[in-house]
């Protein structure tokens, strides 16, 4: 079964027709939403079929995953005539980081923090001279080594423009705009239109593409207070659509997994502890936003 006519089907074939995502990005995609859940572990040939069908050659996935082996992302095994690629210990805890981004965010920032006699600048904060950075007051924000006051969200007219300079606000929010420009038609077709989720293999590849597309804007987005952001900020938005749009795809993407990812050596669950719990925080979240 394909995805039924009208703008669902429209919605997808513009997407998959697209310009191919780079061959390293969209398998460090399918590392994270596929594989990190799942054990952390992929067959060769798997990778390959992933990629295939976003046009995506099998020389530029083998060189992509060779050079994930050599920046210490994957490390390889073979098992028989086989070659299989497994997260290192360091990639896992940066996709593990990363999930919790896309999957299960922290509370939005109540306020800010300000360190004071800093001596290095942990991430996510912005300098505010030789010894002092300023970052948003989230849950998630590493604390430095040194005095931390926290300050109250402030009005817009004291924080927005500084607040600019000191994030790439203007470049995050082109992204999240391109990505609204490409998913939000599946997003509202997919919501509207009855019987129009897709078969396994087409919403898996669905389900990659916006985790790819959404991944670099939210992974770049400093999470600001509300007041420090322009009153058309795209990320709000952005984020509506990526959640909607996964949770319509997640059943036939997981069960597509399930029935054709895996092998004898390595198989791959429809679901598994780790996903459910993706899918509860992402239904949890959309339950809120009603």
């Amino acid at each position: 079964m394909d995805i039924s006519d009208g703008a669902a089907r429209i919605a997808a074939r513009d997407i998959l027709s697209g310009p191919a995502p780079r061959a390293a990005s969209l398998i460090v995609t399918i590392y994270g939403d596929v594989a990190a859940p799942r054990g952390g572990t992929l067959w060769m040939g798997t990778l390959i079929d992933c990629c295939a069908r976003h046009g995506i050659s099998e020389s530029l996935v083998r060189t992509a995953v060779s050079r994930l082996v050599g920046a210490g992302r994957l490390q390889g095994e073979r098992i028989g005539r086989r070659s299989y690629y497994r997260l290192t210990p360091d990639a896992g805890a940066e996709f593990s980081e990363a999930a919790g981004i896309l999957y299960a965010p922290p509370a939005a920032a109540k306020g800010w923090l300000v360190a004071l006699g800093l001596r290095s600048r942990p991430p996510g904060w912005a300098s505010l001279g030789p010894s002092a950075a300023i970052a948003p007051d989230r849950a998630d924000m590493p604390r430095p080594d040194a005095s931390v006051l926290e300050a109250p969200d402030l009005a817009p007219e004291a924080l927005a423009a500084p607040a600019a300079d000191l994030w790439p606000l203007g470049e995050v929010a082109e992204r999240f705009t391109a990505f609204l420009q490409g998913f939000a038609p599946l997003e509202d077709a997919l919501r509207t239109e009855p019987g129009a989720p897709p078969d396994g293999a087409e919403a898996l590849a669905l389900r990659l593409r916006l985790v790819d597309a959404y991944r670099g804007a939210a992974l770049a987005d400093p999470r600001l207070p509300a007041s420090a952001l322009p009153p058309d900020w795209p990320g709000h938005r952005a984020r509506a659509v990526f959640v909607s749009t996964y949770l319509a795809l997640a059943g036939a993407a997981d069960a597509e997994i399930g029935l054709n990812l895996g092998d004898d050596t390595c198989p791959m669950l429809a679901e598994t502890e780790a996903s459910r719990w993706r899918m509860e925080r992402l239904r949890a979240e959309a339950s809120q936003k009603i």
